[in-house]
């Protein structure tokens, strides 16, 4: 079903727009001063009232990744066994990055700046080691046909994802603040169109279903048997 495509598109469209507005917002009632450099994102939602508005975007997008994450890990799951261990390594990067923006949102630096850069490590860096497993997952059990033109794009923007990352954590310990923060927001924007690729992919499922086993069950129907064994 089609419609499964919508959710990293979504992800992505609202995530990109959510915190551009806090930026609006931070700039329209002088939470930062833009004339003295260009601000972090998280200096932009540190403030009411769009810290409020900053930590709901977060946590909606902490859910919305946490979804795509299992999806895609079923979708992996399904096309072969080939790539089990993998495919797990992916799945738990992909729940430990999204832990991370949930806190970077729910603790901004104005109130911990160490659990924020916590959950600000978890977020970006864990979920670029997430993308580059994908990226493998690509080659080893995408069809041919897709992975021509997946891989390559898929592998354009992780790298330049990396490099983002890389070049922010160098400005910011050499000082400077402002090309740091530009660098800041390429990443996420970065980050977010990574995880819009999975639409190409998810248009292609046709149901997402999560299966309960009943153990419970399990364990009294053994118990019947060995009830029966003992009386016969």
């Amino acid at each position: 079903m089609w419609a499964w495509a919508l959710l990293p598109v979504l992800l992505a469209v609202g995530g990109t727009a959510g915190i551009w507005a806090v930026y609006g917002i931070a700039v329209s009632n002088e939470s930062v001063n833009v004339t003295a450099g260009f601000p972090y994102i998280s200096a932009c939602g540190s403030y009411a009232p769009q810290s409020c508005l900053f930590s709901q975007i977060c946590n909606v997008s902490s859910f919305l990744i946490m979804w795509i994450v299992v999806i895609r890990y079923q979708q992996v799951r399904d096309l072969g066994d080939q790539c089990r261990r993998a495919n797990l390594a992916a799945l738990v990067l992909g729940f430990i990055s999204s832990l991370g923006i949930s806190i970077l949102g729910n603790f901004q630096q104005s109130v911990s700046m160490g659990v924020h850069l916590l959950g600000a490590f978890l977020a970006f860096f864990v979920g670029l080691a997430y993308f580059w497993v994908q990226l493998w997952l690509t080659y080893k059990a995408e069809p041919s046909q897709d992975r021509r033109w997946m891989g390559p794009l898929r592998a354009f923007f992780c790298s330049l994802c990396t490099v983002f990352f890389i070049v922010m954590a160098v400005l910011h310990n050499t000082g400077s603040k402002s090309p740091a923060a530009m660098c800041e927001w390429a990443l996420v924007m970065t980050f977010f169109l990574l995880f819009s690729l999975f639409a190409a992919e998810f248009r292609c499922i046709e149901c997402h279903r999560l299966t309960v086993y009943k153990q419970v069950a399990k364990k009294n129907q053994s118990s019947d048997t060995s009830d029966r064994n003992t009386v016969t």
